[in-house]
């Protein structure tokens, strides 16, 4: 088991420095492309462009560039954006990434509760009309786009119904610390939570019920019946584990991309200033340094993110855990 965790973190080091390897390469070493001028932005000074090639290192080899790069981005984490009038990037996504950990973090909570929740109630009464309900209500879930869904909530939740007993005590748009105030940290994000999770309590509920319902019929659940456990036993114990392979998989991936960006048409809706709406006005302006660190920050959370799932997988899947 060690030696299958040591082999995938050493596999993670070099998939990021594979990574990094190529975002400089696209960024700073296309042919026909003068770096200088597009991290100094549209109509910058001669005296802006020569400091902009002195101080990233663009009048050296291209592996010094890339050196200096990473230094920048990495270590002094000085790396600065001449496009936002000289603003240091890094601690602008280490300002907006504790929101959207925050909101995707929380998502992540409620859609695995309840998906788990529903996939298995669905399967222990599968072929009823709970189980026909419970499948059309996630089918509903994931029909409905999440941007579309956070306006009529807010349509209801700060606008119509606020001023009731119901929604009165639902903050306004944006972003509480949670080290500032806890419950308002609680109060500002509990609705966006929700709004995020309902696509994925569709899916992964769906999901598991399938897989559930596939593993009555291998061996050792038919073993386990025959050994004469009870049914809530046989499913939670043999069955669930089981299946929980797929929903792993599925939740490392999702849970990243959200994490590096996916949860963009979230932040919009409710206000929240987290790395997607970062890397969109980032997009918007073509500040090619923000760019980069934003992408930079996505790709490692997505490469540790999966990471995280095969040694998950160790202890899951023994066949992994032997090395097959």
């Amino acid at each position: 088991m060690t030696f299958a965790i040591l082999r995938r973190l050493g596999q993670t080091v070099f998939v990021l420095l594979g990574i990094s390897v190529l975002v400089f390469l696209i960024f700073f070493a296309t042919p026909g492309a003068d770096p200088t001028a597009r991290i100094a932005g549209r109509n910058a000074s001669p005296e802006t462009l020569a400091l902009v090639r002195h101080e990233y290192g663009f009048d050296h080899p291209l592996p010094v560039q890339y050196m200096r790069m990473m230094e920048k981005l990495f270590v002094t984490r000085d790396l600065t954006s001449f496009v936002d009038h000289g603003e240091k990037v890094v601690p602008e996504v280490f300002h907006a990434a504790p929101v959207t950990l925050s909101l995707v973090g929380g998502a992540a909570v409620v859609w695995v509760l309840a998906s788990i929740a529903m996939g298995t109630l669905a399967t222990a009464t599968r072929g009823t009309l709970l189980d026909r309900g419970l499948m059309i209500a996630g089918l509903i879930g994931i029909s409905m786009p999440v941007f579309w869904l956070g306006e009529v909530v807010n349509l209801f939740t700060q606008s119509r119904l606020h001023d009731t007993w119901l929604f009165s005590w639902v903050p306004g748009l944006g972003y509480v610390p949670l080290t500032q105030h806890p419950l308002g940290w609680f109060r500002a994000l509990v609705i966006p939570w929700c709004t995020l999770a309902v696509l994925f309590i569709g899916i992964y509920g769906r999901v598991l019920r399938a897989d559930l319902v596939a593993s009555y019929s291998e061996d050792f659940m038919r073993t386990a019946q025959a050994k004469g456990l009870s049914a809530s036993r046989v499913l939670f114990r043999h069955g669930l584990r089981t299946s929980m392979i797929t929903f792993v998989s599925l939740f490392g991936l999702d849970f990243a991309q959200l994490v590096g960006g996916g949860a963009l048409l979230t932040e919009v809706v409710f206000g929240l200033q987290g790395v997607g709406r970062l890397t969109y006005q980032a997009l918007a302006n073509l500040d090619l340094p923000l760019i980069m660190a934003t992408v930079m920050y996505s790709a490692c959370f997505v490469v540790l993110a999966n990471a995280v799932v095969d040694i998950v997988y160790v202890f899951l899947d023994p066949r992994v855990r032997d090395g097959r």
